[in-house]
C-alpha cells in the first residue's frame, strides 16, 4: 500500500515523464547548452524538474528541494525532496529510451522513500523505509545467494583524469571476476535494476545525490546491501557507491577499497 507521501512523488514523476516523452517524440523542440564538459542540460531537464515541484508544493506546501537542475537555494539537510528529472540526459538527447525520472524524499535519518520511473517502458519503482521495494505491484527481492553468473552494473567517471584512473584500476581488479557488466547511462536505473533482480552489483565513483538517493533505497528495501566504497554510509556526501545483493557486496568491496 502506498503512502499518500509516495503517492504525491509518483503524480510528481509522472507529470515530468509527461514533460519528457512530449520533447522525446519531438526532438526538434528541445534546446540544449553545456553545464560543464561531459555534462548536457536541455529544455526537458529544467521543465521536467519544474513540473515536480510544482506538483509536490500542491500537495506539500513550503516543501524543500534538492535538485539537479536548481541553482539557488538547494536544501541539503533536513526534511526535503531530492530530484532528478532526467537520469540519462545523453540517452534521451541521442534518442537512446533508456533515461528516467528519480524522487526520493529524505531528512536527517536518511532517505525514507523513493521513486524511479522509466516512461519509455512505463516501469515505475517505487520504496518505503521499512516498507519494502516494488516494480508496480510486485514485491521486489534479491537472492539470497550468489548467482552463477554475476552482472555488475557500473558508470564512468566523464570528466576527471584521477576518478577514471581510479575507476579503470577498479574496473582491472573485479573484470576477471564476474561473468558480465553493463554500462547503460542512467545510474537510477541501474540501482532500480539491481533491486529488481536485473543485476547482482552497481558501482560508481562521483555520483550527485539526485542519481542515487531513490535507487540506494530501492536496493535496501530489496535486501540489498548499499555503503559507500569504504563500507560506511557516507554515499550521498561522497557519491562513492556499491550497492550489491548480500553474497556479491563483500568480495566486490574489498575489491573496491583495495586502490
Amino acid at each position: 500500500m502506498q503512502s499518500p507521501l509516495v503517492a504525491s512523488m509518483i503524480e510528481a514523476a509522472r507529470a515530468a515523464a509527461g514533460v519528457l516523452t512530449a520533447y522525446y517524440e519531438h526532438p526538434e523542440a528541445l534546446r540544449v547548452s553545456e553545464k560543464g564538459r561531459a555534462d548536457l542540460v536541455s529544455q526537458a531537464d529544467v521543465e521536467a524538474e519544474a513540473a515536480i515541484f510544482r506538483e509536490l508544493e500542491r500537495t506539500d506546501p513550503g516543501a524543500r528541494f534538492q535538485g539537479e537542475e536548481t541553482v539557488a537555494g538547494r536544501a541539503t539537510s533536513g526534511r526535503r525532496y531530492i530530484v532528478d528529472p532526467l537520469d540519462g540526459t545523453a540517452n534521451f538527447l541521442r534518442g537512446i529510451p533508456h533515461f528516467c525520472v528519480s524522487i526520493a524524499h529524505a531528512d536527517d535519518t536518511g532517505v525514507t522513500a523513493g521513486v524511479v520511473l522509466d516512461p519509455m517502458r512505463n516501469e515505475l519503482f517505487w520504496a518505503e523505509r521499512g516498507q519494502g521495494a516494488h516494480l508496480g505491484e510486485r514485491t521486489l527481492a534479491l537472492a539470497p545467494e550468489a548467482a552463477r553468473n554475476v552482472l555488475v552494473h557500473t558508470g564512468m567517471p566523464p570528466v576527471e583524469a584521477a576518478a577514471q584512473a581510479r575507476f579503470l584500476g577498479q574496473l582491472s581488479r573485479i573484470i576477471g571476476r564476474y561473468s558480465f557488466f553493463r554500462r547503460m547511462g542512467s545510474a537510477a536505473l541501474d540501482l532500480a535494476y539491481v533491486a529488481a533482480g536485473r543485476g547482482d552489483a552497481f558501482f560508481e565513483l562521483g555520483l550527485k545525490p539526485w542519481d542515487i538517493a531513490a535507487g540506494l533505497l530501492l536496493v535496501r528495501e530489496a535486501g540489498g546491501i548499499v555503503t559507500d566504497q569504504q563500507g560506511g554510509d557516507s554515499m550521498l556526501a561522497t557519491g562513492d557507491i556499491l550497492a550489491a545483493s548480500a553474497p556479491v557486496h563483500a568480495g566486490l568491496l574489498a575489491a573496491l577499497r583495495s586502490d
